[in-house]
């Protein structure tokens, strides 16, 4: 649920655009949304497992679970490949190292969290887990400040109310090159002074600037 009165019209935040519908892209609003007429939108475009996969010839039989992806969690895959039975070297998808994880302990990291939990054999140097990060569906929610699947960061303000409840629903936002009054933007509720700012200047980075035009 938003906590800002919901603007009348689109007019009350979109001052200007580019022509020809530049400024505007078709998207999807995701099922089970609910979305008013200029509310700041995120785009979801990361998908976590919530399971490591083991390795095929791995000896330890133990699992790794407890998988969340982190504010700076790439898409490609992760790997664990262990050192010995309680300590596991970790690389990210460009191969650059992580601090290595230990068995049975919560691994917390920028990227990834997870558990590697022990079993009987218990694991042999070699042993390995993979964890593959892949791209989200791009489907649109409102913008939550405490994800970590891309919607945490601003993309886009929806043009018209739209009430994807009962299942996905196409939609329209305005995503770059904008002139907007933000006073009458929709945003969650909680959101803070310092998370409106930081979504703000998100958009600038893709042209939609605040203007005093009216």
């Amino acid at each position: 649920m938003s906590s800002s009165t919901q603007s009348n019209t689109l007019a009350d935040v979109l001052k200007w655009e580019e022509s020809g519908n530049h400024s505007r892209e078709a998207v999807t609003i995701a099922s089970g949304e609910n979305m008013a007429v200029n509310e700041v939108a995120g785009k979801i475009t990361k998908s976590t497992p919530a399971t490591g996969t083991a390795g095929g010839g791995n000896t330890g039989s133990g699992t790794c679970t407890s998988v969340t992806a982190g504010e700076n969690a790439k898409i490609g895959t992760y790997t664990m490949t262990a050192l010995s039975a309680t300590s596991f070297a970790v690389k990210d998808p460009d191969g650059y190292a992580l601090p290595d994880a230990t068995v049975d302990s919560a691994y917390t990291n920028a990227h990834l969290n997870f558990t590697i939990n022990d079993g009987s054999p218990d694991f042999i140097a070699g042993d390995s887990f993979t964890i593959a990060v892949a791209a989200g569906s791009g489907n649109i929610v409102p913008v939550d400040f405490s994800a970590v699947d891309g919607t945490q960061d601003a993309y886009g303000i929806t043009c018209a109310d739209y009430d994807a409840s009962a299942a996905a629903l196409a939609g329209v936002l305005v995503v770059r090159n904008a002139g907007i009054m933000p006073d009458d933007l929709v945003w969650p509720s909680g959101a803070t002074a310092g998370q409106k700012a930081a979504a703000l200047a998100q958009l600038k980075t893709a042209g939609i600037i605040e203007t005093t035009e009216v």
